[in-house]
């Protein structure tokens, strides 16, 4: 059996991670994998998982000919390039709901992903408030296969960073740039907290944030779980989600977290029981969980041990990827998908971007490119600029705002 993986890029990411981890489960149990990354595919500074080693990576003009038992479209972009390649079955694998990545405002765009949802094809989701969602809405078939952990990886084992006793340190984890992640913003709300250290983990290139005492960018997977170790609280604040695994990671190497009451956070989240959960959007709610693990006494330790139980009942990755396969191989037993159905849908999707439309997105990418001459007229004056100007352009831009405005319908 031929499966091939459609994907946006190989760079650090949690969906990545999820996505290498069922392709390589799938090639473990004697199935031909193909993974083809939409971003030309580099080696360069990409080690940060095994699967870059051990699966195959290929484009799309190599699989033109090619005809694949299954196709994985993996998020909304990669929908729109299926009729470069050639399936008898056809899969959405979705992690989220990638409607709201995008503010209200870009209205044309949103329309352009929620319209993958409608097409004809069995979707596996991470959680089950997205099958619900589309099954609801769009009428979709909806299995679940949720997100595994390494146990062995991920433990109380794993070495740490020691910290002063009766001292909390605090970890932010996620990119910079991307506003719904909310980063730059955490980091600003901890800043007016009573933690004692801030720390940063992000998977992009990021040099030093401002008010932060370490850094740690662009890490192997094998080397994250060290930083989780060395904190004692993870605070995630993104606005949206499908089923965030930094939490889960944190409770898996002893610590807890405060979280936003987003999408998804309930899979493995209990308030007062393992984590703090805010309502979203409650910045003064955010301080004052923080606040409350430095300062009553118990609460900390109370909620750690609230979370390795939590670990504890979480399966592990074999588990759930078997869990993936089992859906795969259904899907398999199913009728050939209609591909000339799907394709023609896909191309009346792009008949529906107007001309019009099509200017309005000009426009607003036209202001998008004038700031990226600006920055990259800077770079040029000073070689050092490249890793820095994300970490500037959050410190001065995103953590002084919120994130834009997303409805979820």
């Amino acid at each position: 059996m031929k499966i091939c993986f459609v994907m946006g890029s190989t760079r650090i990411s949690g969906g990545t991670y999820v996505i290498f981890q069922h392709a390589l489960y799938l090639q473990q149990h004697g199935y031909e994998v193909v993974i083809i990354p939409q971003e030309p595919f580099s080696a360069h500074g990409y080690k940060w998982h095994p699967a870059l080693d051990l699966l195959t990576f290929s484009d799309f003009a190599s699989e033109k000919e090619k005809v694949f038992d299954l196709i994985v479209a993996t998020w909304w972009k990669t929908i729109y390039a299926l009729p470069n390649l050639t399936g008898l079955h056809y899969m959405y694998f979705v992690q989220s709901i990638e409607t709201w990545f995008y503010p209200d405002r870009e209205k044309i765009l949103r329309a352009l992903v929620s319209n993958t949802y409608q097409l004809p094809m069995p979707v596996i989701a991470v959680a089950g408030w997205i099958k619900e969602y589309l099954q609801k809405k769009y009428g979709r078939t909806v299995y679940v296969a949720h997100n595994g952990i390494r146990k062995q990886l991920y433990s109380r084992s794993t070495p740490l960073v020691p910290r002063e006793q009766g001292k909390v340190r605090a970890l932010v984890e996620g990119p910079l740039g991307i506003d719904f992640k909310n980063v730059a913003r955490t980091i600003r709300l901890l800043k007016k907290s009573k933690v004692d250290e801030i720390w940063l983990l992000s998977g992009r290139p990021i040099n030093r944030y401002w008010g932060i005492d370490r850094v740690f960018s662009m890490l192997p997977i094998e080397k994250t779980p060290e930083i989780y170790r060395s904190c004692d609280v993870l605070v995630k604040l993104s606005y949206v989600e499908g089923m965030f695994g930094p939490p889960l990671e944190m409770f898996h190497c002893g610590g807890t977290a405060v979280v936003y009451d987003v999408t998804g956070y309930d899979e493995y989240i209990v308030h007062e029981k393992n984590a703090l959960v805010v309502k979203t959007g409650d910045e003064a709610g955010v301080v004052a969980a923080v606040n409350r693990l430095v300062r009553e006494q118990g609460l900390l330790q109370r909620l750690k041990e609230g979370a390795i139980e939590t670990a504890g009942n979480w399966p592990d990755w074999p588990t759930c990827s078997e869990n993936f396969l089992k859906n795969v191989q259904t899907i398999l037993a199913q009728p050939e998908s209609d591909r000339e159905k799907i394709n023609s849908m896909i191309a009346e999707f792009w008949e529906q971007y107007s001309v019009a439309t099509h200017n309005e997105m000009t426009f607003l990418s036209s202001l998008n490119a004038f700031r990226l001459r600006l920055l990259n007229a800077i770079e040029r004056r000073s070689p050092f600029f490249d890793r820095e100007k994300r970490a500037l352009l959050a410190w001065l831009w995103e953590s002084h705002r919120l994130p834009e405005t997303r409805t979820k319908n």
